[in-house]
């Protein structure tokens, strides 16, 4: 069996698949090392002397320097590594592009069409606040329901708290109100109290326009501050809600209707080796059936973007991408705030020294596939196939963001583990076996037999399957648990 995992024949570090003693020799394949240091699983170890200065080789690619002399063996770290990244770059279109692979095989999953033709995974009841104001008001009128009426029939009642809608400027303000939109059009929920207050910045009136075209049978909205009993009023709607999604049932779907979200968080030195390149393999499949995937965690493409430009399907689509790239970088410039300040105390101890290891490995859920379009945050998928979204890489944010373009649920890769939900179903892939094995009630699917030596092949083969199932209704943990939130992105001033 193998101890270490040399990615890519030009690297010059290989990373442990298991703890490994100092003193350890190996021999297998195209390396020989004996170990000067204790490696932890899924860190870095040289395979040769690297010379201060000297690129440090992962993926194929520099992933920083050397600080100081690494002689062969030595554990590679934070300790003695450092990012080649600076400032906000210019940038050359010159495309690659990539003929995918996989063939459509015309499957299909179970979901449920709405009146404008649109699809949902999911048949939810949400009250979605105009403003933080009401978040206890929403929250006593689903659990009146719940007590009072059969709601069997119905996925999830779900109310989706957040703290904004008010004393906001500008583009804050703007934010606010697209993802709050967004959420309110989402094809998952098969009926929407938004609710207001009256006074709030996110005036209800105002955000009722801001919706364009709506079902108004499956959408309601109720001003508290309008009525003499907000409650009653509240429980009358939401009953009517209940009564008309009796109706709803089921269809046979093709997979190209679904629109999947890739995300990763809580990271370690075998995202980039197991799970990361799953989900790219999945995101080629997906996209071969003539469905949608969406990369965001703009911060974490930094040291890889130039491999996503030279994706772009034509020159609008690469300026698209610069924008996305430089915009974000500027908005670390203006907060005053070093731009390359990743990874995380969790990714280090995991086995990530730099940004543009943790970016290789990152971008690797979006496959090898042409980026057909770039979205800025708050937009709306307009496009099938791959897609760019602006966001930052902050779990509950970027996951957010995700289910607001029109995600239907969100793949979410792990090496460390996270418990969070969004409010579109998000599963859990793991890294590695013992985490899946420690945390069953947190993860969904192991990707960690990837890293064990299993072909990547034969595991796409296993998750497809159990991505349909999920896709048809199956519960993942997020939604077992109740672990359901949404989070927006906040910029600027508060009044």
């Amino acid at each position: 069996m193998q101890k270490l995992l040399k990615i890519d024949a030009r690297d010059n570090v290989a990373v442990a698949l298991s703890n490994l003693p100092a003193g350890t020799n190996i021999i297998q394949e195209d390396l020989s090392v004996t170990l000067g240091s204790d490696i932890t699983q899924a860190h870095k170890v040289a395979l040769t002397d690297i010379a201060e200065g000297e690129n440090i080789i992962k993926y194929g690619q520099p992933i920083g320097h050397a600080t100081s002399p690494i002689a062969k063996g030595k554990k590679v770290d934070e300790s003695n590594i450092k990012t080649n990244l600076e400032g906000v770059l210019e940038y050359n279109y010159s495309p690659k592009l990539t003929p995918n692979r996989f063939k459509n095989r015309n499957l299909s999953f179970k979901g449920f069409r709405r009146k404008n033709g649109e699809v949902g995974i999911r048949n939810e009841l949400w009250i979605v606040p105009t403003v933080g104001c009401v978040n206890g008001i929403g929250e006593q009128m689903l659990n009146a329901l719940k007590s009072q009426l059969n709601v069997s029939h119905i996925d999830s009642l779900e109310i989706f708290k957040h703290n904004y809608g008010c004393s906001q400027l500008g583009d804050d303000h703007e934010n606010t109100k697209k993802i709050l939109r967004d959420i309110v059009l989402h094809p998952n929920a098969g009926g929407v109290l938004v609710l207001g207050l009256g006074c709030e910045n996110n005036q209800p009136d105002v955000f009722r326009e801001f919706l364009g075209d709506f079902d108004d049978q499956r959408i309601k909205f109720l001003v508290t501050q309008d009525v003499e009993n907000e409650h009653e009023e509240g429980l009358r709607i939401l009953t009517d809600l209940v009564e008309q999604m009796t109706q709803d049932q089921r269809e046979d779907v093709p997979l190209s209707e679904l629109r999947i979200g890739l995300k990763c968080g809580g990271s370690d030195g075998f995202s980039g080796i197991s799970a990361n390149p799953l989900l790219g393999v999945f995101s080629d499949f997906l996209v071969a059936q003539g469905g949608t995937t969406v990369l965001t965690e703009v911060p974490e493409m930094f040291g890889a973007e130039t491999q996503l430009m030279n994706r772009a399907e034509n020159r609008e689509v690469f300026e698209k991408t610069v924008h996305l790239i430089n915009d974000f970088k500027n908005y670390f410039i203006e907060n005053k705030q070093p731009i390359y300040e990743n990874p995380s105390p969790g990714n280090k101890a995991g086995g990530i020294s730099t940004l543009e290891e943790k970016s290789l490995g990152c971008t690797q859920k979006c496959g090898t596939d042409k980026v057909s379009d770039v979205l800025k945050y708050g937009e709306r998928l307009t496009t099938k196939g791959l897609n760019l979204l602006s966001s930052p890489g902050n779990d509950l944010v970027a996951a957010t963001a995700l289910g607001a373009s029109g995600c239907h649920l969100v793949l979410f890769t792990t090496g460390r583990g996270t418990p969070f939900g969004s409010f579109v179903p998000t599963m859990k892939i793991s890294t590695n076996t013992p985490l899946y094995e420690k945390k069953p009630h947190w993860i969904d699917f192991n990707a960690g037999p990837i890293a064990d030596g299993k072909q990547i092949e034969d595991v796409l083969e296993d998750f497809i399957p159990y991505l349909i199932e999920v896709a048809s209704g199956k519960q993942v943990n997020n939604e077992k648990y109740g672990f359901r939130e949404i989070a927006i992105f906040k910029t600027g001033v508060t009044l």
